[in-house]
C-alpha cells in the first residue's frame, strides 16, 4: 500500500508537532508527513523530536496560512500536488475583555484561525475532488460549539470554522472527500501557558474595574484550575491509543465531529436540549457566579480521579 501524504500546518509546537511525529513514527510506515510552519527558525524542537524520521517519513516545509503565495509554493513543491490528508492545525488565541482588544488584533485571530483554514482548503480541495479521494481534518475546539466567557473573539473564529465545514461537508462527500472537526477542550501546551501568564500581567485599564477584576481574579484562576484538572496533553489528542486524531485519520468512514474530552460533551449539548438558549446560559452563569466553590471542589475531585487512573492504567480511564 502506498504511503498517504499528510500535510500538517502549525508544526513548531503543540498538537501539530506531536501529530507530525506520531504519524511519521507509524510502525507500518503508512504516512509521508509534510510538517509545515510559518517560521523555519522554530524548527529545532520538531527536528529533535522527529529523530531518525527526519527526511525519511517526515519533511519540514515553510508555510504561512495567512499568505496565499506561501501556501501555493508549498503545495506546488509536493510531487503532483498530491495530498491525501490535510490537517489544519495552525491557530492563535485571544483572551480578555473586548474593550481591551483592538479590531486589528481581532482580525489577526480570524486571519489565522478562520481564513487560514479556508485558504488551505481552497488550495487542496480541487485536487482532492479530481481524484475523488481525500480527507480534510480541522483542529477546532469545544469553543466552536459553546461560547466561553472572555474568549469572545477566539470562540467566534472557531464558530466560523465549524459553520464553514458544516456547509462544505455536504458537497465534499459527493466527491468522496471527508471532513473531520477535532474538538478538544483545554490542551496544556507551552503556548497556552505563556498566553495565560501574559494575560495575568496585562493592562486592563481600558475596561471598568468590575470586569477587570472578573477577568484577572475569577476567570484566570478558574482557567488555571480547569487546565490542571481537565487539561489534555498534545499526546492525548494525537495518539491512537487515546482514540482521537490518529483514529479519526485511520477510520474507513471518518466522523464529521470528534470531541477528545468526554467531560465537555454534556456542556456542549445543553444548547441542543433547549433551543431558546436559556438552559445553557443559566447553567454557565450559575457555575461562574453562584457555584464557583462547588465547581472548584468538583475539579479537585476530577483531578484526583484522573491521577488514580494514571497510577492504575489497567482500570477503566476516567
Amino acid at each position: 500500500m502506498a504511503q498517504k501524504v499528510v500535510l500538517i500546518t502549525g508544526c513548531s509546537s503543540g498538537i501539530g508537532l506531536t501529530t507530525a511525529v506520531t504519524l511519521a513514527r507509524d510502525p507500518q510506515h503508512r504516512f509521508k508527513v509534510i510538517a509545515t510552519m510559518r517560521n523555519l527558525n522554530k524548527r529545532d524542537k520538531l527536528e529533535e523530536t522527529a529523530g531518525d524520521t527526519l527526511n525519511r517519513t517526515l519533511e519540514i516545509k515553510q508555510l504561512d496560512v495567512c499568505d496565499e503565495k506561501s501556501i501555493q509554493e508549498c503545495i506546488d513543491s509536493i510531487p503532483d500536488r498530491h495530498i491525501d490528508i490535510l490537517v489544519n492545525n495552525a491557530g492563535v488565541g485571544m483572551i480578555g475583555p473586548i474593550e481591551c482588544q483592538t479590531i486589528e488584533e481581532m482580525k489577526v485571530v480570524f486571519e489565522t484561525n478562520f481564513f487560514g483554514v479556508v485558504r488551505m482548503i481552497k488550495e487542496v480541495y480541487p485536487d482532492m475532488k479530481k481524484r475523488k479521494c481525500g480527507h480534510i481534518v480541522v483542529i477546532s475546539s469545544v469553543m466552536g460549539l459553546q461560547g466561553i466567557m472572555f474568549n469572545d473573539v477566539y470562540t467566534a473564529s472557531k464558530f466560523a470554522v465549524e459553520g464553514f465545514c458544516e456547509s462544505l461537508i455536504i458537497q465534499a462527500l459527493k466527491f468522496n472527500v471527508y471532513i473531520s472537526l477535532i474538538e478538544p477542550g483545554p490542551v496544556v501546551t507551552e503556548f497556552e501557558m505563556k498566553a495565560y501568564e501574559e494575560a495575568a500581567r496585562g493592562d486592563y485599564s481600558g475596561t471598568d474595574p468590575v470586569t477587570a477584576e472578573m477577568f484577572t481574579n475569577m476567570y484566570l484562576n478558574n482557567s488555571k484550575a480547569i487546565f490542571n484538572s481537565l487539561g489534555q496533553k498534545p499526546d492525548d489528542i494525537a495518539e491512537v491509543s487515546k482514540g482521537h486524531l490518529l483514529k479519526v485519520i485511520l477510520a474507513e468512514v471518518p466522523p464529521f465531529r470528534h470531541q477528545t474530552n468526554p467531560i465537555y460533551t454534556p456542556l456542549t449539548a445543553l444548547k441542543h436540549a433547549d433551543p431558546t438558549g436559556d438552559l445553557a446560559t443559566d447553567v454557565f452563569y450559575k457555575m461562574v457566579f453562584r457555584y464557583d466553590r462547588l465547581m472548584h471542589a468538583s475539579l479537585s475531585c476530577i483531578k484526583l480521579m484522573r491521577g488514580l487512573c494514571v497510577m492504575c492504567p489497567d482500570e477503566r480511564s476516567f
